[in-house]
């Protein structure tokens, strides 16, 4: 059963002290973080279904040390929209790896096709981050939170950076928001979404559900993560993205990394290693806030 705690009568701090009091007890010959599990990112006065009181949560690494604020993100599992959870192997050791690295990781579950269709994936994620930014002071995050997430997950990302209602709606100022780092992710719209919309999966377009649908100038950075080897025609569809936003809308904001030899799971699984290059670049970009460029 998925416990919610609600932190208007729950003591934020208690929970707090008791995931951090579980983290010092992490195997230090490996970095394991003891992440707290299952936490609600619903706010009490939203009614929610018992799908969504269940999927609507989130589990949270934080550093060992505390003690200096440290970078926050937000990240988005993949899975097609239909599947995939927060516990998935290569997205807790990327969790794992970067709060072993000084960087907090909020990993959030989503409602999933077919019991729902687009926007709700957004609005989830929306009221996602707004839980991590409305809560960095107690956690002692920076103030900026960062938002993520691979395939699915970083078209979500790349969603929510480009289109802004649903952060709005959310309550989200943008001006929380560090940056966006979407791995692997779709800049047409989703083929999931696609197929909602009596679409073939095959058909690439560019509706209301595409990132580049919405071209801007000013918006926080963002940092697109890919592999060479990613799926067919998924490079050129970033690289066409980026070169968008850059000619079109003139963003100056943005910026690409391809990693070569890696295909759509091995640059998410790889980026846990230590020392590997998107992993390392990631977590510089959170650290210092400049965005990596080529």
């Amino acid at each position: 059963m998925v416990k919610q705690l609600h932190f208007a009568k729950t003591p934020f701090f208690l929970t707090l002290f008791i995931g951090l009091l579980c983290a010092s007890f992490a195997k230090a010959e490996n970095d394991l973080i003891s992440p707290q599990v299952d936490l609600s990112y619903l706010e009490e006065e939203v009614p929610a279904d018992d799908y969504a009181k269940a999927q609507c949560t989130f589990d949270l690494y934080l550093p060992q040390d505390t003690e200096k604020p440290f970078p926050l993100l937000v990240w988005f599992h993949g899975g097609a929209l239909k599947g995939g959870s927060k516990s998935s192997g290569l997205t807790t050791k990327l969790a794992q790896s970067f709060a072993s690295q000084g960087v907090g990781v909020m990993v959030a579950d989503y409602r999933l096709n077919p019991k729902v269709t687009f926007p709700t994936y957004l609005e989830d994620a929306a009221n996602a981050v707004r839980w991590a930014v409305n809560h960095t002071e107690e956690l002692n995050a920076h103030k900026k939170v960062f938002v993520g997430g691979h395939s699915a997950g970083g078209y979500i990302t790349s969603m929510l950076a480009m289109d802004r209602r649903y952060l709005k709606q959310a309550g989200v100022n943008i001006e929380n928001i560090g940056g966006y780092l979407p791995m692997s992710g779709q800049t047409m719209t989703h083929f999931t979404v696609a197929e909602e919309r009596g679409l073939s999966s095959k058909m690439i377009t560019a509706d209301d559900a595409a990132p580049i649908h919405y071209l801007k100038k000013d918006m926080p950075p963002i940092f697109i993560i890919i592999g060479g080897d990613d799926w067919p025609a998924r490079v050129e569809e970033n690289l066409y993205f980026v070169a968008a936003m850059e000619k079109v809308a003139e963003n100056e904001n943005i910026s690409m990394l391809i990693v070569p030899d890696r295909d759509h799971s091995d640059i998410l699984r790889q980026a846990s290693v230590k020392g590997d290059p998107a992993g390392q670049a990631m977590l510089k970009f959170m650290s210092d806030g400049i965005l990596p460029r080529p």
